[in-house]
């Protein structure tokens, strides 16, 4: 998964985001290790402090957890992961159903469009 990140939102915010997304979709799975800081900011192209700072905001937050001599991990709590994963689909879907009303669709017409319609990986 590539870093994608833009000018216009801070990249603090936008690295604790793309963490969280890698996290909820296995590509870091529940318990595991946590690439080195200034490897995760080499990877993204950004400033090793600024990657300290997101990984502190996700440690925060829960979702990650230090080990003084052993590094970072992945929380080993497999519900906040879940619950974490869960939220995000839920603003995905509200953002979705926004925009479908705006184009004039109702809730079931949006929902008959999406099983309708063809997913590729």
């Amino acid at each position: 998964m590539a870093w994608n990140l833009s000018s216009d939102r801070p990249i603090y915010a936008q690295l604790v985001e793309q963490v969280k997304l890698r996290i909820i979709s296995g590509l870091y799975p529940v318990g595991s290790k946590l690439p080195s800081v200034r490897d995760l900011a080499a990877e993204a192209s950004v400033n090793p402090n600024t990657m300290q700072r997101a990984l502190a905001q996700l440690e925060t937050e829960g979702l990650i957890f230090s080990q003084r001599t052993s590094g970072r991990f992945v929380t080993d709590k497999e519900e906040t992961v879940v619950q974490l994963k869960t939220a995000l689909a839920k603003d995905v879907i509200r953002e979705f159903i926004f925009k479908m009303k705006r184009l004039g669709f109702s809730k079931a017409e949006a929902a008959k469009l999406i099983e309708q319609t063809e997913f590729k990986d």
